[in-house]
């Protein structure tokens, strides 16, 4: 019987496979592939502009779940490997976070900047959207090595924990966005999610400002197997 070692070190042989990441990458760009096949063949419903734009809006919040619990399932289960697929998951964030603000761009605003800009400062929940899109930018642009090396560690990480107010900001644009329809339960399951996994952060950082300076500082040792 495999021991939870054993399971461990195949996940790890799994997830460094030279095919792992573009089996990943296919995987997330199947609900774009999906959404183009209904457009292209008129199966997106009474509504396609709707379709587009709440569909497109879903894929950003489970995208962003997932980059989000990238970091925890990789500590949790005691795979490094994990950390690999994190960038390439945030800039399917950034992807799907695009589609959804062309979507809305198009159909609802026929491309004009100034009617956009009149709805953006007009519709709460439009402007926080909008505020967590403009966010995105630049942790989207910064998400290369040059860019590390650019800005420093140090710096770049302080600029990635924006990732932690565009999560509040885009379940807050959902909620309002549910709001007027009185439809809150998809709204709770996204919430629960991404605060669990904020939650977690919040009691790993305070456990490790209870450390002794110099255990914080030190790496985490496994054990073999």
């Amino acid at each position: 019987m495999a021991t939870p070692g054993t399971w461990r070190k195949r996940a790890a042989g799994a997830l460094l496979h030279p095919a792992a990441k573009p089996l990943v990458f296919v995987l997330a760009l199947l609900p774009f592939a999906w959404l183009l096949y209904g457009a292209i063949t008129d199966n997106l419903g009474a509504n396609p502009a709707e379709y587009l734009s709440r569909s497109t809006g879903d894929w950003t919040l489970r995208f962003l779940c997932i980059t989000l619990a990238v970091t925890p399932l990789r500590v949790i289960t005691g795979t490094p490997a994990l950390a690999r697929f994190r960038r390439m998951t945030g800039l399917f964030v950034y992807f799907y976070v695009v589609l959804h603000f062309l979507s809305y761009s198009w159909f609802d605003m026929g491309f004009d900047p100034g009617e956009i800009a009149k709805d953006i400062a007009k519709r709460p929940f439009i402007l926080v959207g909008f505020c967590g899109f403009l966010l995105l930018t630049p942790l989207a642009a910064t998400s290369f090595n040059r860019a590390v090396k650019a800005l420093g560690a140090a710096r770049w990480q302080m600029l990635h924990k924006l990732v932690y107010a565009i999560a509040a900001l885009g379940i807050l644009h959902f909620f309002w966005m549910r709001a007027g329809k009185n439809d809150f339960g998809e709204v709770a399951v996204y919430a629960l999610i991404v605060f669990a996994l904020l939650g977690w952060r919040a009691a790993q950082h305070l456990h490790k400002r209870r450390l002794p300076p110099a255990l914080a500082a030190a790496p985490v040792r496994r054990r073999p197997g």
